[in-house]
Formats: C-alpha cells, structure tokens, sequence
C-alpha cells in the first residue's frame, strides 16, 4: 500500500489494446500516463480469454494473435515511459481541484487531471467455484489472483483449472511453495502446450503433484482451510490436505465501481460524444468497447480511432495555454524525435 499521492497528467484504466494505444496518441502529445488494470499483465481481454486466437481486421497485420498485439502495442508505447499498476482496481473517484482523485483497491492514489476509461466490458471478475461456505475463505486461504508470490512461501498449496493462468501460477510458485497440487477435472488443458509440458515435468520429477477431479467440499475453520474432499472422475473421493487454493475458473465482465462514479450509463456502456469522447463528465473519457454512440462498432480499430480524437481534448485540459498544432508522424521530425527514431 503506498502512502504517496502519484501525480500525472492521465489516468487510463484499463491496459488491453485500446488503453494501450491511447498511451501513444497522449504520449506524442507530451501528455504523461499512468495504467491500471485489475489483471496481472497487459493485453486486457486479448491477452487474458484469447491470447492464441487470431484476429484478421487490425489495419495492415494480415493476422495477429491477441498476445502479439499486446507485445507490438508494448513495443510501440516504450518511448512514453508510461507507469502500470497491475492487479490493482480503481475503486473510487472523486473530483478535486484541477482534476481527480482515484484510490485503488490496493490503497494506492493518483492525483490526475484528466481520467480515461478504457476498460472493454469492465472489470474482470473471477469466476467463484460453486462450494458451500467459500466465501468465509476469500482473501484469507482462497485466492482468485497472485499479488505477492511470498504470500504462498512454504504454504501448501491447491491450484484448480486447467487454463494458463492455472498453469502459469503452477510454473511460478512450485519454487516458493512447501508443497504444490494442481487440479483439474479432465487430464486435456486449454493452455500454451510448453506450459503444459514444464508442468508434466515438475510432475516427473515429484516436485509438484498432478490430480484428477473437482473439489466438492472444503473444511477449516475462522477463515484458514485445513482440505478439501474431492470427487474423482470414477465417482470416488479422496481428501486433499491443504492450507491455499487458488481457484482458475475463467472470468466474468463486470461494470464494477465505474457504476457508481456519476457517470450517464446507458444498458452498462458509457454515452460519449463523437467529437472529444468525453462522458457526460468534463475530464472523463470512455473509449473502446465500454462507450456507446450512434454507430458504434466494437472493434479494435474503432477504439483507436477514439484514442486519438481523445487526445486532442485531453491536450487543451493539461495545457490550457498552449495551442496544438497537428502534425504527423512521417513527417514531423519533433514527433519522430519523441518516438526515438530521428
């Protein structure tokens, strides 16, 4: 939890493609960033639900996967410097003199003059397991997401999915962990084939345990699960001792707090004007997936044209005495000078 105030000029929330891109259309205009966003790495919903699918319609790429759109947008912002918080939520916003006030589910504040929502469908959400009681153990000795990997340091430990981040987190706190078990109903998994194979492997070599079934039953006390029953695919059950599971279960799109920021909502998307892509609060911008206008199409390239019209008017709130000129970036050498290739 950070006791500072972070200043900057924008605030995006959200880091799939669209946010992303909108770190380069402000970044070229001197306007500095900060990203946020609840998942633990880049790439939004590209990145998280559909990292190996190919997408056909990103202007000039033939075909890209969601992860390599991610990496080349990364690649793309690197000039701008812009600072990520990951796994954090902006949970409340308020407005305060020359900007806004956000405060993240993490404790952390930014002070910024302008906010841009760039958060697709919302906020993800984890998928809760349907177990009796699992509630009690939230946030205590059953997690839907790593923060801080020594958290899990000599702990036993229940990982449950068969998808990357299942697999990814089996990978990463093997090392850390007393003891690892990974579980899943069925012995085919829906992630990247090398992480399946490491993982095979750590199995091989007795460093982490592989098991087949569903947990139908957890047993602890005042917040601290002690193990589970499982079902076994032949209808048998077997207990598992255990002291954190980590539940994989896929995730959920949420509006989340932006529900309650006073924004004009209209069926969960935010209304914006064609023009500035401002909500109906001055300061406040939606693009991509999560605005809605006359003619929208929810399409990657329609987010980054609001981007840029986006940036224009964020322009005038951070330099209000400056008057921009547009130029472009093939034949302006101060542009090519701020993307480091003059």
């Amino acid at each position: 939890m950070s006791a500072d105030v972070i200043k900057t000029d924008a605030v995006i929330i959200g880091a799939g493609p669209v946010g992303l891109f909108a770190v380069f259309e402000l970044g070229l205009l001197d306007v500095k960033a900060h990203v946020i966003d609840i998942l633990d790495r880049p790439g939004g919903q590209c990145a998280e639900l559909y990292p190996e699918k190919p997408i056909y319609d990103v202007p000039a790429i033939p075909v890209v996967t969601g992860q390599e759109l991610t990496d080349k947008l990364m690649e793309q912002i690197k000039p701008f410097g812009a600072e990520f918080h990951f796994n954090e939520r902006v949970d409340a916003l308020e407005r305060i003199d020359g900007g806004f006030r956000l405060t993240t589910d993490d404790g952390t504040v930014f002070e910024s003059k302008v906010v841009v929502i760039a958060a697709g469908g919302g906020s993800f959400t984890p998928k809760r397991p349907p177990l009796p009681g699992i509630e009690q153990y939230e946030g205590k000795s059953v997690f839907y997401s790593v923060r801080k990997m020594d958290a899990f340091k000599d702990r036993d430990v229940l990982i449950v999915g068969g998808g990357d981040s299942a697999l990814d987190w089996t990978l990463n706190l093997q090392p850390v962990a007393k003891s690892l078990t990974l579980l899943h109903r069925r012995s085919e998994f829906r992630a990247a084939p090398a992480s399946v194979q490491k993982m095979l492997a750590l199995v091989e070599s007795g460093n982490i345990a592989f098991k087949l079934g569903q947990v139908t039953e957890l047993h602890g006390a005042d917040g601290q699960l002690t193990g589970a029953t499982v079902k076994a695919p032949d209808g048998t059950t077997f207990e598992q001792p255990l002291e954190v599971m980590l539940p994989f279960f896929g995730l959920t799109m949420k509006l989340g707090p932006v529900a309650d920021w006073g924004l004009q909502l209209e069926e969960n998307l935010i209304p914006v004007d064609t023009e500035k892509f401002e909500t109906s609060e001055k300061g406040i911008f939606a693009i991509g997936d999560i605005n809605t206008y006359p003619g929208k199409l929810k399409l990657i390239l329609s987010g980054f044209h609001e981007g840029a019209l986006m940036a224009q008017q964020v322009h005038k709130y951070v330099y209000p005495d400056k008057k921009l000129i547009f130029q472009y970036t093939t034949s302006s050498s101060n542009l090519q000078k701020k993307l480091g290739v003059k």
